[in-house]
């Protein structure tokens, strides 16, 4: 039964703009009934704005936004700083972190995602275990509380508890890492169902699968615990630094993704991050099987990771979603812009976001991302802002002088390319608002916990 009615100045479903567009929601914010002439009964807010489905926030890593803009201060000694240095801050913070610090920065991070418009993420989760490396009583505990925190912000989550055995191919882990290891296939496979057990306390969680890298699992245990993976979105970094894959040809004689395409049927289901420094052929492989990339672009251009080959990709109909990985930036406009202009730098041309089909570069980026985002998410419905679907989307202000003064063909365009936060009017999760007039509506209880969080971690 609609329970109200929104009344959009236009809204986005698929590739086609609808205007007016009143969306009616259910008490459970489903959409009930999408028209494009005033309803004759109900309560109708109007909405000075143009609805688009909320972005699809395909990799994070929530605690790493603790150190956020912290890692920009180099030594000016002949030893360059690279990722694996930063490697080594990044894990003396992940020692530090304890559950309730853990939660207030995912609360602030999340609320950070809505205000910008995502309302899905997929958190990439491997802190799993205690300061000193033992098992809580809970197995799930830090996984337990990035789903609270998803449920306080307002976002919906998948999680996905990661596969963390080795310190690199071949190797024991260091004990820098020790917070993340299942030491064995059995020990993941107990992580996951009491992560699976997590997500039943939020509404808006969902359980993922995946493996941290193929440095970090043993060729036995990536295809012990496969089978589990039961049709769940399967996340793993899968190529990044230039190290690891050199490190991959001298322990397997492959490199990553000729390897673990030889090892398991590599379909639809994976998410493969990051996927920099690919061969002719593996970009071929990747695209040729439906598996879909992760590209993160502000942590990989700020870690110096390298740039996905992303046209040669998609001219062979390869698909893509976005992340944030690190929270260096949390934009998704932001993200698309770095994606689409690294390309345009590589290829000395303008038209890099477009197909056969498709030539406006904002819509089509916005779409590959949205689509293969939601698969990222185990959402297996394409379909968004139609009748069944929930009311998850950002509301772009119409009154934002480019907005404004643009035609509706070029709106998305001219907010992707032109956009920051300041063009949202808010963001929607199941037809509520969660943030509006570029706040989110907890941020003054959210923040104050994140910041005495942070004091106590004494990063800053």
């Amino acid at each position: 039964m609609t329970q109200k009615y929104f009344a959009f100045k236009a809204l986005l479903q698929g590739t086609t703009w609808m205007s007016p567009a009143y969306v009616g929601i259910d008490s459970h914010g489903r959409i009930a009934e999408v028209l494009d002439v005033k309803p004759r009964k109900g309560f109708i807010e109007q909405v000075d704005g143009y609805a688009i489905p909320g972005f699809q926030n395909a990799h994070s890593h929530a605690f790493q936004y603790a150190m956020a803009g912290l890692a920009e201060i180099h030594s000016t000694q002949s030893t360059p700083d690279d990722f694996w240095s930063w490697r080594e801050a990044m894990y003396a913070l992940a020692l530090s972190i304890n559950p309730d610090q853990m939660e207030a920065i995912a609360t602030q991070l999340y609320a950070e995602m809505i205000r910008h418009g995502y309302t899905h993420v997929a958190e990439f989760h491997y802190v799993h275990h205690s300061q000193n490396g033992k098992r809580y009583s809970n197995l799930a505990e830090m996984g337990e509380r990035l789903v609270m925190a998803a449920k306080k912000a307002g976002i919906k989550i998948t999680l996905v508890p990661m596969f963390y055995e080795k310190g690199g191919f071949g190797k024991e882990p260091v004990d820098g890492q020790r917070r993340f290891i299942s030491k064995n296939a059995d020990a993941y496979l107990e992580l996951l169902a009491a992560s699976e057990k997590a997500t039943m306390q939020y509404q808006g969680a969902q359980l993922g699968f995946g493996y941290h890298s193929l440095r970090a699992v043993s060729q036995d245990s990536l295809k012990a615990v496969l089978p589990e993976s039961k049709g769940r979105p399967i996340h793993i970094h899968i190529a990044e630094q230039l190290k690891e894959i050199d490190d991959c040809v001298a322990f397997y004689g492959k490199r990553p993704v000729e390897w673990l395409y030889e090892q398991v049927q590599v379909n639809d289901q994976w998410h493969l991050v990051h996927a920099t420094h690919l061969a002719d052929n593996e970009v071929k492989t990747i695209a040729s099987s439906g598996a879909h990339v992760v590209i993160c672009p502000s942590t990989e251009g700020n870690l110096g990771d390298g740039i996905f080959r992303l046209k040669e990709y998609q001219e062979l109909n390869g698909r893509w979603s976005i992340g944030t990985d690190s929270h260096i930036g949390l934009d998704p406009k932001e993200e698309l812009r770095i994606l689409d202009y690294g390309q345009r730098l590589m290829s000395h041309k303008r038209n890099t976001f477009y197909s056969k089909s498709n030539g406006d570069s904002g819509l089509f980026g916005y779409a590959e991302a949205l689509l293969s985002g939601k698969q990222a998410m185990s959402v297996k419905s394409v379909d968004s802002l139609t009748v069944g679907s929930f009311l998850d989307a950002v509301v772009i202000d119409v009154e934002h002088p480019l907005i404004a003064t643009s035609s509706l063909e070029r709106v998305l365009s001219t907010y992707i390319y032109s956009g920051d936060s300041s063009f949202n009017l808010g963001t929607l999760v199941n037809g509520e608002w969660k943030a509006k007039g570029n706040r989110h509506f907890d941020a003054f209880e959210i923040g104050s916990t994140f910041s005495k969080a942070l004091r106590n971690l004494n990063l800053r």
